[in-house]
């Protein structure tokens, strides 16, 4: 467990120097930075050669903090969070507290509070928004595992998390849920 504890630490460290990380998410291996960091932002998209306009996810802690990045909560997003079997990303409209790089063009921004252990912990320790995006090249496969991340990418980083390296589970993706006309929460994708 101290590995663990030390694991996040220094994965906060660097996020809290506005570094980029490379971590394992709820789903895949993923760049990440603090969400209300601009510059951090604009480093990460670099890095990963992320075209403008094309948002990324932002891992939260829990509700409270998702309501922090949302200027929008739909009144029945509480008992889709307790219903949820697996990872589930809401899109919402943005509030100003996200930094504008992580902004669809309709200003919406993707939410997703995590249940994975590790990105929960350094998340609720930065106590911001966790940037999460797949650690590939725009056209390529997302990582499953992390002997899938392209080396280029591993040497870019700020920091690399040595958590789960050796772990070889596959997850689906994320299920995607957007605010809908009329307040209602639609499903993107399954």
């Amino acid at each position: 467990m101290v590995f663990f504890r030390q694991e996040v630490d220094i994965a906060v460290d660097a996020l809290l120097n506005q570094e980029v990380i490379l971590y394992p998410t709820d789903t895949v291996w993923g760049l990440g930075c603090d969400a209300e960091v601009p510059r951090a932002v604009e480093k990460l998209y670099k890095l990963k050669g992320r075209p403008e306009g094309k948002p990324s996810i932002v891992l939260v802690a829990d509700l409270a903090m998702l309501r922090r990045y949302a200027a929008q909560v739909p009144d029945e997003l509480e008992a889709a969070l307790a219903a949820q079997t697996r990872p589930t990303t809401y899109i919402l409209p943005a509030s100003r507290a996200i930094a504008p790089g992580l902004l669809a063009p309709d200003g919406t921004v993707g939410l997703r509070v995590t249940q994975d252990e590790f990105c929960h912990k350094v998340v609720r320790r930065l106590g911001h928004g966790l940037v999460s995006t797949s650690a590939n090249k725009p056209g390529e496969p997302a990582p499953a595992v992390f002997a899938e991340v392209d080396a280029a990418l591993v040497r870019g980083v700020g920091h690399v998390v040595t958590w789960r390296q050796d772990d070889a589970t596959r997850v689906a993706p994320s299920r995607v849920v957007r605010l809908g006309p009329g307040g209602k929460l639609e499903v993107v994708r399954e």
